[in-house]
């Protein structure tokens, strides 16, 4: 099964790099999972990570891209709430990547 280490500790993942647990996510797991997908994390995929989090909180899902680009253009304007802004910090599928990196389960409609 894979795993991550963090300060020693095995964190499960499953076979997509997800993890198995929500509850096992914070901010150096975060920074562990990107670092997986060949990422160094900034202020601005925080800035997504954080509106992820808040959106799972509420709606109980991980955004699909329509939702997310959505949701990020209403949160933080129109020059961020864009697929290429998105693209840009999260490359390949910017809601799956997101989502991972952010702790949460797969956007149901994501390949």
């Amino acid at each position: 099964m894979p795993q991550i280490l963090i300060n020693e500790q095995p964190i499960e993942l499953d076979a997509e790099g997800f993890l198995r647990q929500l509850d096992d996510w914070s901010p150096e797991v975060a920074e562990q999972l990107a670092q997986n997908e060949g990422l160094e994390l900034t202020q601005e995929h925080w800035e997504i990570i954080e509106l992820l989090r808040a959106f799972y909180q509420e709606f109980e899902l991980s955004p699909a891209m329509r939702i997310l680009v959505k949701q990020v253009k209403n949160q933080l304007g129109t020059e961020k709430g864009n697929s290429m802004h998105l693209m840009r910090l999260f490359p390949g599928s910017p809601a799956k990547v997101a989502s991972k990196i952010a702790g949460l389960p797969k956007p149901t409609n994501c390949l």
